[in-house]
């Protein structure tokens, strides 16, 4: 017998279905995974349910990725720079939301599945309607930022800073396990997202060419870019 909840417990056991596909999904992966285990791990006897609610498992392993990254990114959308900014300032923010997002997870099963699609990415639909809804347009912000910031290098070059900004902020979550046998975690506790981000921005700016001070001092004129964070 299908279910048929009201509008209320119909989006609660939405969301039940989906935090316990995200912990199944980024435990063993889309393959591995099966909608008998996910029914389980959220309570449900009703084994039919991932039919009525999401259609199947490969729609339903799309929603979780979403789910996945919209809990990566909670509270921390990207700024909304007045006209005038300094790329160097954008990218400086650019990097400060990044690590907000990377320091800030509040699910673990969150990133891992985020991390698991990333390296090991399921089959060409499911991959391209993520890259493309959620991906894409954190790309789209930085790309913008490095056109601005380096008009005249080859896209080539362009897309390897972009590599290197990104590999840099992933580093501090994906290695943080490392990183705490290696250092201790008393030590990384330190690392704040804006002490980090400054460190990113700083690298990635002289590393260019770019004047640290310089854009350090625009961000002091404009205050307001942070707030609207």
């Amino acid at each position: 017998m299908s279910p048929s909840p009201d509008s209320s417990s119909h989006d609660e056991t939405r969301l039940t279905l989906l935090d316990a596909a995200e912990e199944v999904f980024a435990e063993r992966g889309y393959t591995a995974a099966t909608t008998r285990e996910i029914c389980q791990r959220a309570g449900m006897k009703n084994m039919g349910a991932i039919n009525y609610y999401f259609g199947g498992k490969e729609r339903l392993y799309v929603e979780a990725v979403k789910h996945a990254m919209r809990t990566c990114a909670h509270g921390t959308p990207f700024p909304e720079w007045p006209p005038g900014t300094p790329a160097e300032t954008k990218l400086r923010e650019f990097v400060r939301t990044m690590m907000a997002r990377m320091l800030e997870v509040p699910k673990v099963a969150s990133m891992a599945l985020m991390s698991r699609e990333m390296t090991r990415p399921t089959p060409s639909p499911v991959t391209e309607e993520v890259v493309r809804q959620n991906i894409k347009p954190m790309a789209d912000v930085l790309v913008g930022i490095l056109n601005e910031l380096l008009p005249e290098a080859p896209l080539e070059r362009r897309v390897l800073v972009g590599f290197s900004v990104i590999g840099q902020c992933l580093y501090y979550r994906q290695n943080r396990a490392v990183s705490e046998t290696l250092f201790g975690r008393e030590l990384l506790d330190r690392f704040t997202a804006d002490m980090v981000a400054d460190h990113i921005a700083d690298l990635t700016l002289r590393g260019l060419g770019k004047s640290v001070e310089s854009a350090a001092e625009a961000q002091e004129v404009s205050p307001d870019t942070r707030s609207r964070r």
